[in-house]
């Protein structure tokens, strides 16, 4: 996860106030209760690194792209719980 999510699209599936309270640098936020409305806006043709607080989540956004024809997908083990790298937050 951590050699590639830079040259990918990072997308933190989490609601907006856990996106707001810190996120890794870079990471778009698609709310998991909107992703089958604007999953479109991740490019199926560039890997996808998805992750949210724990997995669960980001496990079903996943499941959902590999359905709609998504074939690059990644997902963080342990989610942001687990992250080590750089994190931005608005706090």
């Amino acid at each position: 996860f951590i050699e590639g999510y830079r040259k990918a699209q990072l997308i933190d599936v989490r609601e907006p106030k856990e996106f707001d309270g810190g996120h890794i640098l870079g990471a778009r936020n698609v709310p998991s209760t909107q992703f089958r409305q604007r999953y479109k806006e991740i490019r199926p043709d560039k890997p996808v690194y998805l992750y949210d607080q724990s997995g669960a989540r980001s496990a079903r956004a996943a499941m959902f792209l590999k359905k709609k024809g998504y074939t690059q997908l990644f997902q963080l083990q342990g989610g942001f719980k687990a992250w080590t790298g750089k994190v931005k937050s608005k706090n």
